[in-house]
């Protein structure tokens, strides 16, 4: 989304260039300066300032058929959208995007319940990075959590560097999920505001248990929310029983138009990677201007839903609109 908030304007300047902040809504329209009084000089006049604001909603989503195989051939016409439970009031674009940038955050739970199938999950983070991650093109960071966050590697497009910052990882100590989701959306992919569009993740390999995050669960929700992430998760519980740390990841994934794998063997893990890989390739964009819209920071819904009955849709649940 973008949202362009000031506009100055020039009474002598007959180009009327647009100033101001650009954070996710895209300009689309132009605003036209009222003429000098007459018997003026237009060049003495002061600069006007006028309030125009124009919306627009980008929402990434896929579709797959009733056995999960990604549909990639379908158009505008084979799906529905609603915003605020509203059609939008116009649909500016509508596009398959295989081929964005990826800004990437890669969130690996080292805490001591992690520990049995912890080298493994290393290698086959490794490996996912080498696949995904495109030079000059894409960026990943990683994060080791336990109690605390730790930064092993900052943004980057070197995969070198990404393998050697999961390799430092170390596992131990309790477990801070929802803090370290919470930080790597407002810190990190919060900030990486582009005047493109790109694909924001983060993939959480993690139990779900969490005990000892400041923030909640409905907070790292809303975070990623705003900053735009799709979350995907890989349990690291190979019990084979759906627990309580399960669910969790599943409500993180959903809530943010992601998806959560639970792979009990541990050649399952490398597929789960794969799958996201899969994905990340496998999208479709639509940007559409809301109806009765209103920049008062609410939480508006967004629903796409395919008219074919055997299609299902993933898209994230909703935004929150820009404060007037």
């Amino acid at each position: 989304m973008k949202y362009i908030g000031w506009l100055l304007i020039g009474l002598a300047v007959s180009s009327l260039p647009l100033v101001g902040q650009a954070s996710s809504y895209v300009p689309t329209a132009s605003a036209v300066a009222a003429p000098a009084p007459s018997g003026t000089d237009p060049s003495n006049d002061p600069i006007l300032t006028i309030r125009k604001r124009v919306d627009e909603v980008n929402v990434l989503f896929i579709a797959t058929d009733k056995r999960g195989k990604f549909v990639r051939n379908l158009g505008q016409n084979d799906f529905t959208f609603l915003d605020d439970h509203k059609p939008p009031q116009a649909i500016i674009n509508f596009r398959r995007e295989t081929d964005l940038p990826i800004e990437l955050g890669l969130l690996v739970d080292t805490s001591g319940s992690v520990d049995s199938r912890f080298g493994f999950e290393q290698e086959a983070a490794i490996s996912f990075m080498q696949h995904v991650i495109r030079a000059n093109f894409d960026r990943a960071f990683v994060v080791g959590f336990n109690g605390h966050g730790r930064l092993t590697q900052d943004f980057t497009d070197n995969v070198q560097l990404l393998q050697t910052g999961v390799h430092q990882l170390r596992p131990g100590g309790g477990t801070a999920l929802y803090d370290a989701i919470y930080h790597a959306c407002k810190d990190k992919l919060n900030k990486e505001k582009s005047d493109h569009p790109v694909r924001r993740a983060i993939v959480v390999v993690s139990d779900g248990e969490d005990n000892q995050s400041e923030v909640s669960r409905a907070q790292a929700i809303e975070m990623a929310q705003r900053a735009e992430v799709i979350i995907y998760a890989i349990s690291t519980d190979d019990s084979g029983l759906i627990l309580r740390g399960d669910k969790v990841l599943q409500q993180l994934a959903d809530a943010t138009g992601g998806r959560a794998f639970f792979p009990f063997k541990m050649k399952d893990i490398t597929r789960s990677f794969a799958a996201i890989e899969d994905e990340l390739r496998s999208q479709y964009v639509v940007s559409y201007r809301p109806a009765d819209f209103d920049a008062d920071g609410r939480f508006r819904t967004i629903e796409i839903n395919a008219l074919k009955k055997d299609l299902q849709v993933r898209a994230r649940k909703g935004y929150f609109a820009p404060r007037q």
